[in-house]
Parts: structure tokens; sequence; C-alpha cells
């Protein structure tokens, strides 16, 4: 299995990164030769990953990562970079090896503290890899600092460092650090490529695997997810009925509570999973003594790690909740191909009686402005409105109509 199995429909990308894995094996090896670069060479130092949500972005910059790090005996007979199986490729792509660093927005911003100890180590020489590999996968979230200390890093790079950004669009990222990056451009793959993927890769039953690439439009890991978890069918289940539910005044303040009380569940869920481990790994770390009693002098360390822990459950529930808005807009967007007669195929066809109801029932004009009160929503959530006074504002906008 190569490191680009999981790249669907990307094939331009597939081919233009493996042809830099394969310039980058040959810049290593002058190097280490102590011979000159050659002249035309595929690979550089900064790459732009961009695209729509689900079309893969980070998955193409990992399965890079893992390429540049390939060390399969079969390089030497001529053997493509990123068979997948050696253990550059497998640790590069669980996230474990020693030379690629990956930085997430752990709230709404990458701030320069997250980013101060993988900028100074992007200076450094590789510890076991080829290459010392830098992996940003919000890039749209560095604030004016981080981006800065990640612009000085990409300016003045060290000889085997490569830099991997990834952001929506290029409009995500200062002109100066997009200037210096390589631009790679993902779309998002067709229905039908996702759901064999599903099938063929992770087991899913055919009619599961449609039904879930078709909800989803194409978007992978929101497919691999609606397909393979109970919860997350229930919770767009309810999504689903919330055109049917804004009748009344009370019908939108409750719909509006239980969007945002599913997005909060989500978060907790996540906390559990999470914030137990890294709290229990820390005062390990410290060295805590029996009975939970920390040493001196530890109380700030173990307060930014709350406060880490808190930012990253507020986005954790933004981001459930800007899923359950998009999994929305969809439904509304089946509204209106109905109403305008668009031979479009329909995405939540499982809620077909209620997609004609609505179509029936309301005109086109107010379907797009539906439409635009789910955006408007969104826009709110990103700049900090209170959750719950930002849905109950969309869903009364959604009765108005």
């Amino acid at each position: 299995m190569a490191v680009w199995d999981d790249l669907v429909g990307q094939e331009r990308v597939v081919a233009e990164l493996g042809a830099a894995a394969r310039d980058a094996d040959a810049l290593v090896t002058a190097a280490t030769a102590g011979q000159a670069p050659p002249e035309a060479s595929k690979m550089t130092h900064a790459w732009l990953f961009t695209g729509p949500p689900g079309a893969g972005r980070v998955t193409a910059a990992r399965a890079f990562a893992a390429a540049l790090q390939c060390v399969s005996p079969d390089r030497a007979l001529g053997g493509a970079p990123g068979c997948g199986f050696c253990d550059g490729c497998h640790t590069a792509l669980l996230g474990t090896h020693a030379d690629v660093s990956t930085v997430a927005a752990v709230g709404a911003q990458i701030l320069v503290d997250d980013m101060r100890d993988t900028v100074r180590k992007s200076y450094t020489s590789p510890a076991t890899g080829r290459w010392q590999v830098i992996l940003v996968e919000d890039a749209e979230r560095l604030n004016e600092k981080s981006a800065n200390a990640v612009l000085k890093a990409v300016e003045e790079p060290a000889p085997r460092t490569v830099w991997l950004l990834c952001a929506p669009s290029v409009e995500d990222v200062l002109p100066t650090i997009r200037s210096r990056c390589r631009l790679l451009t993902l779309s998002t793959p067709a229905v039908d490529a996702v759901a064999d993927m599903l099938v063929r890769r992770d087991g899913i039953e055919p009619d599961v695997a449609a039904s879930a690439a078709r909800a989803t439009q194409g978007h992978i890991d929101r497919a691999r997810r609606l397909a393979t978890d109970p919860r997350a069918r229930e919770r767009r289940a309810a999504v689903l009925k919330v055109p049917l539910r804004v009748e009344d005044v009370g019908g939108c303040l409750k719909a509006a509570q239980e969007l945002v009380d599913a997005a909060a569940e989500d978060s907790k869920q996540l906390a559990e999973e999470v914030d137990t481990k890294e709290t229990d790994e820390l005062k390990a770390a410290l060295g805590a003594q029996s009975g939970g009693r920390m040493p001196r002098g530890t109380a700030g360390v173990m307060k930014d790690l709350e406060d880490k822990q808190k930012r990253r459950r507020t986005r954790s529930q933004r981001d459930s909740l800007d899923l359950a808005l998009t999994e929305l807009t969809g439904v509304y967007r089946d509204v209106l191909a109905l109403q305008l007669g668009s031979r479009v195929a329909l995405a939540n066809t499982e809620i077909q009686d209620t997609l004609e109801r609505l179509a029936r029932s309301t005109s086109p004009e107010s379907t797009l402005r539906r439409i635009e009160a789910i955006g408007a929503c969104r826009i709110a959530l990103d700049r900090n409105v209170a959750p719950l006074l930002a849905v109950e504002a969309m869903t009364m906008a959604l009765r108005a109509g």
C-alpha cells in the first residue's frame, strides 16, 4: 500500500509530489557525496496545499512527508519513494517520526508560543530521517506573531528542512508566506470515488458507503465517520429534521438549544479521551507524588495545560456546530435544486419527501435567504459570538424565510 493510496481523485497532485520526492532523494545523495545539486529539481523547501474541506490537504502533505522519509530497500533498485511499509513511511504517517513535526490549531488560532519550539527545530539537521519536515495543518489559523515566525523560517530555511503548509485557499495565508511556497491545489473528489475507497480500504458495505459519500458530497473524513460511527448518523438525522421544527418560535429555540447541546457533548467526549491522558502524562513527567500532590513550582505548567485544553474544547464545540451547519446547508441546497429543476444529484435522498415538501411550500428566494442565514451564523461563530445566541438567531431567520 503506497502512501498515496488515500488521495482520492488527486492524480495530478500525486504525480507532482512523487516527482518532487524522487528529486529530493537526488538532493540528499548529492549533499552526502559532496556533489553539486541537480540543476532542474522539482523539490523545494516550502509547499502550500490548498483545496476545499474534505479534499485531503493534510492527507496529501503527510503522504509527501512519508515519501521524503521513505527508507525502503527497493529505492536502491529504482523504486518510487513512499512504499507505505518501511519504518520511515509508517512512523511519518502515524505522526511519530522524530523528524516530522506537526502543528495544528488548539483553539481558534495558532499562537506564537505553539510555533516557537517548532521554528527552532526547523533549523536543526534531521536526527534519523532524510529531511526535517514541518507540517502545519491549519496555516489559515496562524495569527500575526506566529505567521511572522513562520515567514522568517521559510525565508531562511535550513538545507534539509521542508515546510508543508495546509490551508483552504491561498488567500488564507499571508502573501509574503505564499510567495515563497510552491502551490498545490486539490479538488473535491467524486462521490463514486470516495464510496469506492470506503469499500476497498475500510470494508464498508457498498450501499452504506455510497450513502455516506453522497451525504457528505465527497468529503473523505466525514464520509468515513458517517459510515462507521452510529452516533454520527444519529446526529446527522437530528440536523436533517431542523427545517421542519422551525415553524414556531418555541420550535426555533428548542432546535437551537439541541444543536448547541449536541456540539457540547461531542466536545466533552473528545476531552474525556484526550485531556485525562495528557494530564496524567504531564504529572508523571513533572514527578507527581503519590496521592496526586505536585512538586513545587509546577502550578504554572499545569495551568498552561488547562488553558490549552479549554481552547481545544471551545474549538471542538464550534467545529461540531460548523459540521451541523454544513449539513443543514446541504438540505436547503437540495431544496433549491428541486425548486429550480436542476439535474444535480441530491445529497440527502433519505429525506426526499421532506425536501419535496419544503420545495413546494417555499420559494427559491426564501431558500436562498435561509442559506444566507446559515452562512451568517457560521461567520458569527468564527467571530466568537456565543454559540447559543448565534444559532438561535439562525433558527429564527430560518422560520422567517
